[in-house]
């Protein structure tokens, strides 16, 4: 039993080096990531002013981000498997924090539109390459639960950057106003990650001089068994993935996707605006801001693991959107600060509780050929909403000077993200002992 406890197996140690070795460090790369990518909604407070620019062009220079992060993300893939995770990685880091930190010094909202195209092409595929650098190094039976850290970032992103980007907001120096130097601070970060990616990924496992012989063939042998299950499942034949994409239940997920992302990213980009109609600081609405996003973090957590112990995916992503879309309507009727920040609060918990349980919804029906395009398709389609949505809410605020109507709107798309969830049939559910056993083995 000693002899157990002091050495462990090839399995233990590959897996708990690859997790010490990466899994941090790639948590703080998503975190700044997803920071400089909403950290826009900050800059706003003082920004729109400074430059004149109005909702309806907020709105849309916040949305354009969305349209060429989806241009790119194939290509960025594909040249990520050409060039290695590690250079690709890295450079996408860099690049995107030279071009947010840029970001500081437009004039005006021409300037705003450019660089939030650039920017959503440079940090295009950075997502999906990690999902992809994972693969090549934890085994199947390690993977949802490796990717869920990364998802958690999501929201602790903005529980600790909603308080840092107000802080920001009053730091006037050099000739520079405070969100010229949020936009520069928050960036940094990023091409210091990217450097250090450069130099501390590994690239693949029989390339890891800092694993054993004896664990390099572990990770070796789950990969070929891996490969094996997917040979003996058949090869799909040409035109597959084309059906894939076509198939109803894949284009119901993208509308059901659609709806959510506009809940998220109307959050992103609005709700520091609102907050500051309470007639806060700054610095008072970040971390009042921030309030949400503990909700959505523990929202995140409570329906993932539920989902797992009860082997059940389309009534607990029901029931989060439901709370959701409820928590939107809430905060278009509430005009009182506090009954409508904590109406953001219960949108939050089930926003970000619906994310990892609708994830898991595609593999009930797409098999190993088809689920890694399908999933980037699905990814892809649903996240323009992300262009739609923030300009739909400052345009109708442009024009009745409300968040009203915009609210509404965007808790009917949720509706109706909800109707075509509960209509969506699925093909079997994930047994229950498949389930049970990997929870216990996650712990």
């Amino acid at each position: 039993m000693q002899a157990s406890l002091s050495t462990p197996t090839p399995e233990q140690g590959a897996i708990d080096k690859i997790t010490r070795r990466f899994v941090p460090l790639l948590i703080v790369c998503y975190f700044v990531s997803y920071l400089d990518k909403v950290n826009v909604g900050f800059a706003a407070l003082s920004m729109n002013s400074a430059l004149g620019i109005t909702p309806a062009q907020f709105g849309f220079g916040a949305g354009i981000f969305f349209a060429t992060y989806c241009i790119f993300e194939v290509p960025s893939n594909l040249a990520l498997s050409r060039f290695g995770a590690r250079r690709w990685l890295a450079r996408i880091m860099i690049t995107w924090g030279i071009v947010s930190a840029g970001t500081a010094f437009i004039t005006g909202a021409t300037g705003f539109y450019v660089m939030r195209s650039i920017l959503g092409a440079a940090e295009a595929g950075f997502f999906p390459g990690i999902i992809y650098f994972l693969t090549l190094w934890f085994p199947p039976q390690y993977r949802a639960r490796m990717i869920g850290y990364f998802m958690v970032a999501i929201p602790l992103s903005s529980l600790i950057g909603a308080p840092l980007s107000g802080l920001l907001l009053r730091l006037d120096a050099l000739g520079l106003q405070g969100w010229q130097w949020l936009f520069i601070l928050e960036a940094l970060p990023a091409v210091v990650l990217g450097i250090v990616l450069l130099v501390w990924l590994t690239d693949r496992p029989d390339e890891a001089r800092w694993l054993t012989d004896a664990e390099r063939a572990w990770i070796a042998s789950q990969m070929r068994e891996e490969a094996l299950r997917r040979d003996q499942a058949g090869v799909a034949p040409r035109g597959n993935m084309l059906r894939a994409f076509i198939d109803p239940r894949v284009l119901a997920l993208v509308v059901i996707y659609f709806g959510t992302t506009a809940l998220h990213q109307t959050m992103s980009f609005w709700l520091p605006q609102i907050v500051k109609g309470f007639g806060l600081s700054n610095t008072q609405t970040g971390f009042v801001t921030a309030i949400p996003y503990l909700t959505g973090a523990i929202g995140m957590v409570l329906f993932g693991r539920h989902s797992d112990r009860h082997a059940e995916r389309k009534w607990h992503a029901a029931a989060a959107l439901l709370l959701a879309t409820a928590g939107f309507v809430a905060s278009a009727v509430f005009d009182e600060p506090v009954a409508r920040l904590a109406s953001f609060a219960v949108a939050s918990l089930g926003v970000f509780g619906a994310l990892p349980v609708f994830w898991s919804l595609p593999s009930a029906f797409l098999d190993a050929r088809t689920a890694a395009g399908g999933i980037a398709y699905i990814n892809c389609l649903g996240a323009l909403s992300g262009l739609f949505a923030p300009w739909l809410i400052g345009a109708i605020r442009q024009e009745t000077g409300s968040f009203q109507g915009g609210l509404l709107s965007v808790a009917a798309m949720s509706l109706i993200s909800l109707l075509v969830l509960l209509a969506l049939p699925l093909a079997h559910a994930t047994p229950r002992r498949t389930m049970q056993t990997a929870t216990l083995q996650g712990k």
